[in-house]
């Protein structure tokens, strides 16, 4: 299988640390993607022309990071990731909150990487912090529950803050200590999380 992402992509991460937790990194190969280039094949694999993506051994690609975490814990036989039953939704629920905390972190950037600061719009901005700082308390409302386990939503919160740890120089690991103690724990128990580190 061959999985188009970029280093820096949280949702990549995510990916990647789902298939070392199952087993599946070996089968694995990832290819760098360039989202802005309109001749990079990563159009044909997702027209929305966003990571990550997986294509897998029978040429299907699968996109976006949800669809590609459950199609890998399936192959890995399944629930390992994704609970059965009624335990399923508050693992999905938890997956949908740090996809949203990045998703806001990733606009906040793009303001600044796409817009001349003289365009920035801080009304914009506001908004998108104001989701960024309501995610941060959730997620630490509810942090001392994660210790312990290694599942899909709790991978992506791992992948939200580190990916503040990266872009936004983890400034939540002051304002919300419960949640610089959860990423202590989980560095220790997911060897992933360091190899999937980038530092730029």
């Amino acid at each position: 299988m061959i999985l188009r992402s970029s280093p820096p992509s949280p949702f990549g991460r995510k990916v990647k640390i789902a298939a070392s937790v199952l087993g599946l990194t070996d089968r694995i190969t990832t290819e760098d993607a360039d989202t802005t280039d309109p001749s990079d094949a990563l159009r044909q694999q997702n027209p929305l022309g966003k990571i990550p993506v997986l294509v897998a051994d029978d040429g299907n690609c699968y996109y976006d990071s949800r669809v590609i975490v459950e199609y890998l814990d399936h192959l890995a036989g399944g629930g390992r990731l994704h609970p059965a039953g009624e335990a399923r939704f508050p693992v999905l629920r938890l997956q949908a909150l740090a996809d949203g905390l990045m998703d806001a972190n990733i606009l906040i950037l793009y303001e600044g990487r796409w817009r001349d600061a003289s365009r920035h719009e801080p009304k914009w901005l506001e908004h998108q912090k104001g989701k960024v700082a309501r995610a941060l308390d959730a997620l630490a409302a509810e942090a001392e529950g994660f210790t312990g386990r290694i599942d899909v939503g709790t991978i992506a919160v791992a992948c939200a803050l580190g990916h503040m740890d990266l872009r936004f120089e983890g400034a939540y690991r002051k304002s919300h200590p419960a949640l610089d103690r959860f990423m202590t724990w989980f560095e220790g128990e997911v060897p992933a999380f360091e190899k999937t580190k980038v530092t730029a």
